[in-house]
């Protein structure tokens, strides 16, 4: 790691600490920065222990989380597929979640609990998943059809959760919305422990295939004649990524365009490390939905405005502007 790297990496970890806790001390009711950390280490006199630990640090830890598991997710994607145009909301891996999750919620959540839910969506996202790659199939699959065919996949689904919206009682359909526009509302430390095992295990995992990502990124003959199991790690990427993408889904909603921003941003800071990129990307996108959390309940007091309203006013321009960058593809 040269000292550029390490210096990135540091700055992007101050980043995130200090969107972590403007979310902490920001809100209708305002706080300090001492008074967050007095209530955090258990030395305040407990006036507003209830609004940091109850109410605040739950929504922080997971939009930060969520965050971090889709940044990573879209990194991945990108390095496996070869396609900078990749993330899991551009080829439809949350949508395919978040209608695995709602018809959950519809059919089964009153007989399995909420605990089933992450599993719902993680199965959801792998079906789209494997639709996508199946439909992309035509003595190969090119970069470019993958995408233009998850793009469709990714309106498809919507469609469905819409109309599973319309249709649904009331309490489904309220949490399809939530899924639909992507919010942390309301997050509790269940959510947050569930979403930290998840990462806990994959993120590590990930750091092991840190090999067979860079040989991948050369091509499949290359990697092939290098000694690599191309199929057997290409496959065992895209799980990953599903889980990722699935459990963020779960239980922050459909919230675009981080898995996108986020790897493009670590590349431009980083470079090409993969090891670096994965710690890194986390950071960004964790960065970039509690950022966004916090402004969407801030900033428009009294009202609570998703997080995934504004990752999308930053995403769909990037995205566009990816577009035309690599129109020749």
């Amino acid at each position: 790691m040269t000292r550029h790297q390490r210096m990135i990496v540091v700055m992007a970890a101050s980043l995130a600490l200090l969107v972590c806790m403007a979310g902490l001390t920001l809100g209708s009711t305002l706080l300090s920065p001492l008074e967050v950390i007095a209530e955090l280490f258990g030395l305040g006199d407990g006036e507003n222990a209830y609004i940091v630990m109850t109410l605040r640090l739950p929504r922080v830890l997971l939009s930060f989380l969520a965050g971090a598991a889709l940044g990573i997710a879209g990194l991945i994607l990108q390095s496996v597929i070869r396609n900078p145009l990749a993330s899991p909301d551009i080829i439809g891996i949350t949508n395919g979640a978040a209608v695995a999750a709602t018809l959950y919620t519809a059919l089964l959540m009153g007989k399995w609990g909420v605990a089933g839910l992450p599993f719902a969506a993680m199965l959801g996202a792998g079906t789209v998943s494997l639709l996508i790659y199946l439909l992309s199939w035509n003595k190969g699959v090119t970069p470019i059809r993958l995408v233009l065919i998850g793009i469709g996949m990714a309106a498809a689904a919507g469609a469905v959760t819409t109309m599973m919206t319309v249709l649904s009682p009331t309490m489904v359909a309220s949490q399809a919305y939530i899924w639909m526009i992507g919010t942390v509302y309301a997050a509790n430390y269940a959510e947050v422990g569930a979403m930290l095992v998840v990462i806990g295990v994959l993120v590590p995992l990930t750091l092991i295939l840190t090999r067979p990502a860079h040989v991948q990124e050369l091509g499949d003959d290359v990697a092939t004649s290098l000694g690599d199991a191309v199929q057997r790690h290409r496959t065992l990427f895209i799980v990953i990524s599903v889980a990722l993408a699935g459990s963020a889904v779960a239980y922050a909603g459909t919230i675009g365009f981080v898995g996108l921003v986020a790897p493009h941003i670590a590349r431009t800071l980083i470079g090409r490390s993969f090891y670096l990129l994965v710690p890194v990307a986390g950071l960004l996108g964790g960065f970039l939905v509690c950022a966004a959390d916090v402004i969407g309940r801030t900033l428009f007091l009294p009202y609570d405005m998703p997080a995934g309203i504004f990752t999308a006013a930053i995403g769909a321009p990037f995205f566009i502007y990816l577009l035309y960058r690599n129109r020749n593809l």
